[in-house]
């Protein structure tokens, strides 16, 4: 079962599974209301209280999704924590001024995707928002001064960022007068640029937990054609005895989990079976030797 933990020393308490909503309106037939009322009661059922969301995900369509559950049940608003992500405009409906894909976290698209969102969402708050990608036409003062004023504003509880590098991080939370409480950026078996970067060593110093995305490497863990997956699962098949018959998903999930700067886990499907077995992963605590067995699979070469 997932844990409540505490983001960061300044950061709310959350579950370290999390469920990314990215593709939860992707299913074929697309998901009535009262099955994502269900989904998301099953969540709550397997101890996952956080929702992970973004205003670009769904091409701008799954925060109302979002808002159409707390709508049909408004006592679920208050059994989550919601994290959604902004900065991110391509050219679409809801993005009629977007002439080509770009970065936007400038304080006045911050507070505008703010209330857009508490709009579409059906919610009074936003726990945490997230800076979804480094802007680099926007100062770190006018991308502060936006998360300050939504916060100022009681409309965001929280507020940090997503794929940033450590400089990035640095430069802006010197100009915010709160703390930074996450960084999500992608962590898996198949990417590891965060544990050689730096990324990981400046969120563990700042005891800040990381939120980790795709860490399934957008299913390319599970390609017969990809050599490093093969690897991978041929050493799970080793290990796996040792953990209860743990499945793949939950041995990747359980090798990010297990970093000591203790990332928190999104989960990216919307099938049941492997959302619960995903969710399985908080329980599994790795061996050192199994972990540096996977490292060493995933890059075809022992430790240097």
């Amino acid at each position: 079962m997932p844990n409540q933990v505490s983001l960061s020393p300044h950061g709310p308490t959350v579950s370290d599974v999390v469920y990314g909503t990215w593709r939860m309106l992707d299913d074929d037939p697309k998901p009535s209301v009262d099955s994502l009322v269900a989904r998301f009661e099953m969540l709550l059922e397997l101890g996952i209280t956080t929702l992970d969301t973004a205003e670009i995900y769904g091409l701008y369509t799954v925060e109302a999704g979002i808002g159409e559950v707390f709508k049909a049940k408004p006592e679920l608003r208050d059994q989550f924590q919601l994290i959604t992500k902004c900065g991110i405009d391509v050219p679409s409906d809801t993005k009629s001024t977007a002439r080509l894909p770009h970065y936007n976290s400038s304080t006045e698209n911050i507070i505008e995707c703010t209330e857009k969102a508490l709009q579409l969402m059906n919610t009074d708050r936003i726990d945490l928002l997230l800076v979804h990608r480094p802007d680099w036409f926007s100062s770190a003062d006018d991308t502060a001064e936006g998360l300050q004023k939504v916060v100022a504003d009681g409309k965001v509880l929280h507020t940090g960022v997503s794929n940033y590098l450590p400089s990035q991080f640095d430069l802006l939370q010197s100009r915010v007068d709160g703390k930074l409480v996450t960084n999500q950026v992608e962590i898996s078996l198949l990417e590891m640029a965060t544990l050689f970067d730096g990324t990981l060593a400046q969120l563990e110093e700042q005891r800040i937990r990381p939120m980790a995305w795709s860490p399934l490497a957008g299913g390319r863990l599970f390609d017969p054609k990809n050599k490093a997956g093969v690897r991978i699962r041929k050493c799970m098949d080793e290990i796996r005895r040792r953990y209860d018959g743990a499945s793949d998903d939950a041995l990747a999930f359980a090798w990010v989990m297990n970093h000591p700067s203790q990332p928190l886990t999104i989960i990216g499907t919307n099938k049941e079976d492997r959302i619960r077995s995903q969710a399985s992963a908080a329980a599994i605590k790795l061996e050192r030797q199994d972990w540096y067995a996977l490292w060493s699979a995933a890059k075809g070469t022992p430790i240097p």
